[in-house]
Order: C-alpha cells, then structure tokens, then sequence
C-alpha cells in the first residue's frame, strides 16, 4: 500500500512538472519578473534598509487583490504596474491563481514554501460576500476586522497569526503600525530552499562575514565543491553563481562583488537585461562555494514602494475606491506588510559522486561568500522570479578586530 501511494505521489509530482502554463499565466510569469527589478530597484534607494527579501510573484498577487477589491481607476492602476493593461479582469486573477499554484507547489518542486495571506479592514467596515469568495479563490486570502484602538494588542494579534501561520519562522512582521484607519495586506512566508545536491551537514564551521570593512559577525559558513553554472565579470569586478535547488525547477542565482562594498554599483547594473546576459554567458566549471548558513526574517511596508511604481489611487484615502471590498468607497490601502524568513541550510539530494576524485574538479574557481551580495531565486520553468533581494547584515555576534 504504502509503495503504490508513493508512486502515486511521484507520478503526480511528474504531470504537474509537465504541466504547461497558459498563455495569460505565462504574460503575467512574465510581468512579475519586470516588476521584480522595478520595485527592487525602488527599495534599494531607500537608506534605511539592509537585508532585502521579496516575492515578486506573491506581490503580483496582493496587486490582483487590490484590482479585485477595487473600482475604475484604482483597479486599472494595478494592471499598468504590472504591465497588464489589455488583460481581461478575470483573466488576471485566474493568470496570476495559475502561477502562484505552480510555483509553490511543494509535491513537484520538493520546496519548502508556506505562504499565508491575510486582509483586515478596519472593524467598522462589512465585507461583501463575493470579495471574500473570489479573494479566497484566486488568491488564497483570509480576511479579519482589526481595532486599532488598543494599537498594542492589534499589532501582537498580526505578529501571532504570522508566527502561527509560518510555524513559528517568522515572529514578528511589524512592531508599530502608523497608519490605522485603513486596509491593510499581509503577507507571511517561510521559504527554504532544497538544494540539487546538498552541502555536507559537517562541514560547516564559523566564519567572519564582513558587513563593512570595519564591522564584521561571526555566522556558519557551509562549503561544497561541485560543478555549477559561474561568471568571473572582470568588467564588472563580480561573480555570477547559478546553483540548481531540487529537480533543477528553479535555481538561486548569486551575484557578489570582488571585494567588501557598498552594493549601490552592483545594483545600478542589475536590470532584466543584465541578469539575462550574465547567465548566457555562464560556464559549467567547478565551483568551491562557501555560504552562510543563515537564516534572514525580513519584514517590508511596500505601500510606499508600490505607490512610486504607479499604485497611487489605492494608497490615497480621498481618491480610494476599493468599493468591491465593503459596497461603498469608505476604504484605502494604508498598509502592505510582505514578509519573510528564508533558511539557508545544508539540506538537499545526494552530490553527484562519480566526479569526486577526477579531473573534473581540480583547480576549481572560489565563490566564498563573506560579505554582502545580490540574490534571486528564479524559476527554470515560468521564468518568473520566487524571490529577489540581499544579504548586508546576517545574524551573527560582532568579532573582536584583531590587532
């Protein structure tokens, strides 16, 4: 019994792998990862952030909550920031439902990725049945009322429900909310990748990660030498790294400066185009990688960020119509808290084994990961974008400078 059920989940796993996109979820695979570089682009200027950690895909569909929730305008200001302005209404939603759901799908990507959802409106406001059916349907949305008049046990309540929702990964996705007499929309993930062959749970061992040149904390470096996609651009003094996560459906990309520095040049390169060009122009060579074991918890309000892209309307309280929501014009978009924890571990399939030994591996190039880089998960088979962001700060105990 328990061997025909295995099959039965391996054979499942094989047709969704198989599975093609249609055409509209395909545009939006698309879309999302233009929109990937646009709003990463965006956060990047903003000084007062370190660690980056966002889902482009899960923020295209918070986007398409927002154009099913919303009337005119502000409806049709999510279809141009996500450069889906001839898409049809339902076709977005199901476009956008379609990618989501294979993307995550834990059976045929073996990955680890819980995504929860949730919209709370002020506890003034009713909410019109068909929101809640269709929000639930296409974008997997509870909804909950929340009285900001005790601010203090309404931010613990967000906090719980996204510690709840992620097992615990994610403790806390705000400690203050500014803005209280709107609708808010929140996002808690926990993501860990598996990798395609995996790193050696005992070779790992602390090592120096240096924020700055004159800041640096100790954190868990793991190591591995194997064959993997890799750019030395001596134009641009970096490194590129493509490194497969399980079934080779997706992969994580890494992009790191030669030496310790601000990532602001590195980032002035990093458009769609760029990142295209760097992974045709990859080599399979061998690789000896080092990279921390960390875990990053990073929690953003995208409002801002989401408003300079052209989401205007929803974020504004006298133009708001976000009517399909409660039946009249009595909300706006005053929060959009996306938030993550990502794991890094030693976890993965069984290393290739016949190369140990060969010539294959000698002389290998050196990716050692010490100091802050770029990073995207990209998916090998929509060619969207799971994830983008950077590593500045780990977790981690400052060294003492050594004289």
């Amino acid at each position: 019994m328990l061997a025909s059920n295995v099959l039965l989940l391996c054979l499942l796993a094989t047709v969704s792998a198989n599975k093609t996109l249609s055409s509209i979820a395909t545009t939006l695979a698309d879309n999302s990862a233009t929109l990937a570089f646009n709003l990463y682009q965006n956060m990047a200027k903003d000084k007062d952030i370190e660690n980056i950690l966002i889902s482009p895909v899960v923020v295209a569909s918070s986007l398409g909550l927002v154009a099913l929730g919303g009337k005119s305008n502000t409806a049709s200001q999510v279809k141009t920031v996500l450069s889906a302005a001839s898409v049809k209404d339902e076709q977005l939603h199901s476009g956008l439902s379609e990618l989501l759901t294979e993307v995550s799908n834990p059976k045929a990507r073996n990955v680890t990725w819980k995504i929860s959802n949730r919209f709370y409106g002020p506890s003034s406001v009713s909410f019109v049945d068909d929101f809640l059916k269709s929000s639930k349907k296409h974008y997997n949305y509870d909804h909950s009322k929340i009285n900001f008049r005790d601010k203090r046990s309404a931010v613990k309540a967000i906090n719980d429900w996204a510690s709840k929702s992620t097992d615990g990964k994610l403790p806390e996705v705000t400690k203050d909310v500014e803005k209280t007499d709107g609708a808010m929309i929140i996002n808690a993930m926990f993501y860990k990748p598996h990798w395609n062959e995996q790193f050696h749970h005992k070779m790992v061992d602390n090592r120096g990660f240096l924020v700055h040149r004159s800041f640096t904390v100790s954190v868990p470096m793991m190591h591995r030498t194997g064959i993997y996609g890799f750019l030395d651009d001596t134009t641009n003094k970096l490194l590129v790294l493509e490194m497969p996560l399980a079934h080779k459906m997706s992969s994580l990309v890494l992009i790191m400066p030669y030496h310790v520095e601000s990532l602001e040049r590195v980032e002035k390169l990093l458009t769609r185009q760029q990142l295209n060009t760097w992974v045709s122009a990859m080599e399979q060579k061998a690789v000896a990688i080092s990279l921390p074991k960390v875990s990053m918890e990073v929690s953003h309000n995208l409002q801002k960020h989401l408003a300079e892209l052209g989401l205007t309307e929803a974020v504004d309280k006298a133009k708001a119509d976000l009517s399909n929501i409660s039946g009249k014009k009595d909300l706006y978009l005053s929060n959009v808290f996306h938030a993550s924890a990502m794991e890094w571990d030693t976890e993965g399939n069984p290393p290739d084994t016949s190369i140990f030994g060969t010539d294959q591996l000698k002389n290998p190039k050196l990716f050692y990961a010490d100091h802050p880089f770029v990073f995207l998960v990209k998916d090998n088979k929509t060619n969207s974008i799971l994830f983008m962001g950077r590593l500045i700060r780990p977790k981690g105990d400052k060294m003492r400078d050594e004289l």
